[in-house]
């Protein structure tokens, strides 16, 4: 991270020196002014934020950026190949404002134009639509505007904190920090198959939020519109405010932080615009910094509820990454995942009268590993590959065989002036 001069500190105090004190959190509220994970989302205290900084008036200026270059290979009668690109880069400013201070954020993502054809190989990954069909074995990309918001946070003496937040593209209070931004999958370059059940509202329209911070607990609630992105990537989708969601996270030390959330999402999914959803997540996150490296890891859980018929699907997930010796970073992502009987269909139009139903669970294993190579200035790069496994649900067998296998060869870039 890029720190501002000796002359730039020289008699800085009040709002300006509480905007340094944010960069590295010793208090829960501390890390909510942070403002550095999705939305208003929390990681541990301890948790490391690459970017680069630097200082313009009043204003503090970061920018975030993480971008993975990465062919991917998958076995199985329904595997896929492919040259692609992940990526998001986002700008802040922060500046002390009235009684408060104030944090402008935008994030996007050129995923639009480096994931072809609306979808990257991502065996038994489903959730979503392209042109009227659902996509099977694909990970959607994101939108170019991933989140466009401005948070106002406001001080109720020492150990209070009022925290509002309006973005026409934002992540409301629901799940637990979406993945992209997770230090437990910072090297990681695909989604995950939980996505749908966990953190998938992180690029919703029209979000407001208020939350409350005492000591090491906040409560939020969030109102936002429903309906999930589609297949236009390069727009800004927006509709009524029309879905709700709340959520309670607790901070009890600088390297623990865990939430609990629930809501109402309102005609999330295209093909099946009448049936409304309940989420409900719990999280766990832990982060220990040690010389020379940091690890971090995350337990998820996340469950969809149909309101129209109650079918639920549940999805666990355990990820952790450990940097060690400075330049190397490992990692595992271990997930069981619920999928319905639309996987079935595959990427077709879905018979008439089709009604979506539980069909079984399936499991994914991942391990990886990247290392550093520094070639420019401010730019964190690492070369790596990983390799998925699968446990595949009786049902899914004959489709998929036993035994797939994935594995991606990458190239990571991340904003990052250490």
């Amino acid at each position: 991270m890029k720190m501002p001069s000796d002359k730039s500190m020289h008699g800085m105090h009040g709002g300006m020196g509480d905007l340094m004190e944010q960069m590295h959190p010793k208090t829960f509220i501390q890390e909510v002014r942070h403002h550095a994970a999705s939305g208003t989302s929390a990681e541990p205290n301890s948790t490391p934020t690459p970017m680069v900084m630097w200082m313009k008036g009043g204003w503090m200026l970061m920018f975030h950026a993480n971008a993975f270059l990465l062919d991917t290979q998958q076995t199985s009668p329904r595997g896929g190949d492919k040259f692609f690109s992940t990526n998001w880069f986002m700008p802040m400013a922060q500046r002390s404002l009235g009684p408060g201070q104030l944090n402008l954020r935008a994030m996007f993502s050129l995923e639009p134009a480096t994931v072809t054809d609306r979808r990257y190989p991502l065996l038994f990954q489903q959730g979503e639509t392209a042109y009227g069909v659902p996509l099977a074995d694909a990970q959607h990309p994101h939108d170019f505007f991933m989140e466009l918001g401005a948070l106002y946070d406001v001080p109720i003496g020492e150990r209070s904190l009022l925290t509002f937040y309006a973005a026409p593209v934002g992540d409301p209070a629901i799940g637990p920090t979406a993945y992209p931004h997770r230090a437990s999958a910072s090297e990681n370059p695909v989604g995950t198959l939980g996505h749908h059940q966990q953190d998938s509202t992180h690029i919703a329209n029209d979000v407001v939020t208020a939350g409350f911070t005492h000591r090491m607990v906040r409560v939020e609630m969030s109102g936002f519109h429903g309906r999930e992105p589609d297949e236009f990537r390069w727009n800004i989708d927006q509709g009524k405010i029309d879905s709700w969601s709340a959520r309670l996270t607790v901070q009890p030390g600088q390297n623990w932080s865990g939430q609990f959330s629930y809501g109402r999402i309102t005609s999330p999914e295209a093909l099946f615009p009448s049936e409304d959803q309940a989420r409900t997540t719990a999280s766990v996150m832990y982060n220990k910094p040690f010389q020379h490296g940091n690890w971090a890891s995350s337990a998820v859980w996340g469950r969809t509820r149909s309101l129209e018929d109650s079918a639920k699907e549940n999805s666990y997930l355990f990820e952790s990454t450990v940097k060690f010796l400075e330049k190397n970073y490992a990692w595992v992502r271990l997930e069981n995942a619920g999928r319905s009987n639309e996987l079935v269909a595959g990427e077709n139009p879905l018979p008439s009268g089709f009604k979506e139903e539980p069909l079984t669970h399936v499991q994914a294993y991942t391990v990886g590993y990247d290392r550093e190579i520094r070639l420019v200035p401010g730019i964190s790069s690492a070369v790596g590959a990983q390799v998925s496994t699968y446990g595949v649900g009786a049902p899914l067998k004959p489709i998929y065989g036993s035994d797939p296998v994935g594995v991606s060869v990458f190239v990571r870039l991340r904003a990052d002036s250490h």
